[in-house]
């Protein structure tokens, strides 16, 4: 596979601890929908078995039932004494706070970890062994929307999300402001699946809301849903029209009528978190990573190269360059 992403830029250097002799013992807790999500969740195992193969460190993973499972999970993980525990998804956040407080000894890592703020409006410090791991998803959203925007033949295309929250929002607004750079006539209609995290698993509402969206005219639906995406391509089957994945390559959902994926490098930050605790170089903080830290990109390989016209991958690679000039401003949906 090619993806316009090519490497992920490491940005968990500066830590003084010493490197571990012995291997890492590496846990890891899903967000809904857990394992064979074939998106998010997928994405961090595959960095914890990265990490297993080239690291030899200890990789165990714990997936939910329940929203009150997370802090069990994350707790047993605690209990065992493990050197790293990381929670995939933003409902880990207050847990994951409370958690680092409770077991200095142990780094903890929290992916699409909510930033907290005090009442001055400043970015709260994070405790000295939690790392926040922040994605700039609107960007990479831009680019998918700029090649919707220019592959569409109908100037209307849709945008599934999954809960009605701040970070799906910014798949969102980083889509539509792409559709429209590259063509101001489209039109992008939008539907979110739900209130709460049950929203990121009900692939009949998102197989409803794609029909929906192709019944009135779209020719192209991105998701950001979680299994809730597995109904849109359903729909795209079904209708024979195309979708967009999101977080991992989701081309085998659909073969053939699947445009693109919109590519989220929680595999790359997981791998890199766990080596940094094994070379002693875990720092505390948010780190956050954009199209310049080649955290988020696209997918472009033989697969799809019969949907995206030569020109039209030019013209976003050439878009990719001017975001990560600071030419083009993405909006984040705030």
């Amino acid at each position: 596979m090619r993806s316009v992403a090519m490497g992920l830029i490491v940005l968990l250097a500066g830590s003084q601890a010493q490197p571990q002799d012995k291997p890492v013992k590496a846990g890891i807790v899903f967000d809904v929908g857990g394992l064979g999500d074939k998106s998010f969740n997928d994405a961090a195992y595959r960095g914890l078995m990265r990490a297993k193969e080239q690291l030899h460190s200890v990789g165990e993973y714990y997936e939910p039932k329940e929203p009150a499972d997370r802090e069990s999970g994350l707790r047993r993980f605690a209990g065992d004494r493990f050197d790293l525990i990381v929670g995939v998804g933003f409902m880990f956040t207050d847990d994951l706070l409370a958690l680092a407080d409770d077991f200095p000894q142990i780094r903890w890592a929290c992916v699409d970890m909510t930033i907290k703020t005090g009442r001055d409006g400043k970015t709260r410090p994070l405790p000295k062994n939690l790392v926040g791991l922040k994605f700039r998803e609107e960007e990479g959203s831009f680019l998918v929307g700029a090649l919707a925007g220019l592959v569409t033949k109908t100037n209307t295309i849709g945008f599934v999300g999954g809960m009605n929250v701040p970070l799906i929002h910014k798949f969102e607004a980083g889509f539509a402001a792409g559709a429209r750079h590259v063509n101001p006539k489209i039109e992008v209609l939008v539907g979110y699946a739900g209130e709460t995290p049950e929203a990121f698993k009900d692939a009949a509402k998102g197989k409803s809301l794609a029909l929906g969206m192709y019944e009135r005219g779209a020719d192209i639906i991105y998701h950001a849903s979680g299994q809730t995406g597995r109904g849109v391509f359903e729909a795209a089957k079904e209708k024979n029209k195309l979708a967009i994945g999101v977080d991992s390559d989701q081309y085998e959902e659909a073969p053939g009528n699947v445009l693109t994926s919109m590519i989220k490098r929680v595999d790359g930050v997981v791998y890199d978190t766990i080596k940094a605790v094994r070379e002693g170089r875990f720092e505390p903080g948010y780190k956050i990573f954009g199209l310049k830290e080649d955290g988020v990109g696209f997918v472009y390989d033989e697969r799809n190269k019969s949907l995206i016209p030569a020109d039209v991958y030019e013209k976003v690679v050439s878009l990719r360059q001017e975001i990560v000039d600071g030419r083009i401003r993405v909006p984040d949906g705030r």
